[in-house]
């Protein structure tokens, strides 16, 4: 059940992550030349490593990461939610 619940969090990730990387917002102009090379595919590297991460952990009896992996994926909508609602 933990690993079905951070698979479905880490859907709503990429899909965020790629709506903000879509939206051509001033932001993305300073970021890295690594983490935006191709497309972004650096930071779209980085999130599935941080997915993968977490489903390990879970798999191998670290429960708390889940309440963990909520929290970034709480942080990752707040941050997506003031970028493509132009308020930052």
């Amino acid at each position: 059940m933990m690993i079905a619940i951070l698979f479905v969090l880490g859907i709503g990730n990429f899909a965020l992550h790629k709506a903000v990387l879509e939206s051509g917002h001033p932001l993305l102009h300073r970021m890295p030349r690594l983490a935006m090379g191709r497309r972004g595919s650096g930071s779209l590297l980085l999130e599935f490593a941080v997915l993968l991460a977490a489903m390990l952990l879970a798999a191998n009896g670290w429960t708390a990461i889940v309440w963990f992996y909520i929290g970034y994926s709480a942080l990752n909508a707040l941050a997506a939610w003031l970028i493509l609602g132009g308020r930052v």
